[in-house]
């Protein structure tokens, strides 16, 4: 089957990345009911959990600080958030509303702290690249 312009479905199907069958299934619902028929529709999931009260309070109880809510380091884990929620709002969520309620609902994306050791000179590492390092490499 073509289109009006003689592209056929195994053509666009290629150019879109997608399979033949769901250029076929897009044409029949656009020829059965239009353009707007393709359109995107809203999730109709269940609603989550959180109102936007509880999660208003979740985001001043997370910008407390780990620490303040008894954590040995200033780190947020999902494991921790998740407590954090539950006891701010009686609600218990999975890892996986967890980790959607920070990057969706609070706009909160993932950082890891860089690994140093607490012993790192500076200096010395300075010291080292510009006269070790050479006399290192010329050895070669």
């Amino acid at each position: 089957m073509s289109n009006e312009d003689g592209t056929s479905n195994a053509e666009i199907a290629r150019a879109v990345g997608v399979c033949t069958e769901s250029v076929r299934r897009w044409r029949r619902v656009w020829e059965e009911a239009g353009a707007s028929a393709l359109r995107r529709r809203a999730a109709t999931d269940r609603p989550p959990k959180l109102d936007d009260a509880q999660v208003e309070t979740v985001r001043a109880a997370l910008e407390q600080g780990a620490q303040a809510h008894g954590f040995e380091a200033d780190l947020w884990t999902l494991e921790r958030v998740g407590a954090v929620v539950e006891r701010a709002t009686a609600v218990s969520l999975s890892r996986a509303s967890v980790w959607r309620l920070l990057t969706g609902r609070l706009g909160w994306s993932l950082q890891r702290p860089e690994r140093r050791a607490v012993e790192r000179d500076e200096s010395e590492i300075a010291r080292w690249v510009a006269q070790e390092w050479p006399r290192i490499k010329r050895g070669r």
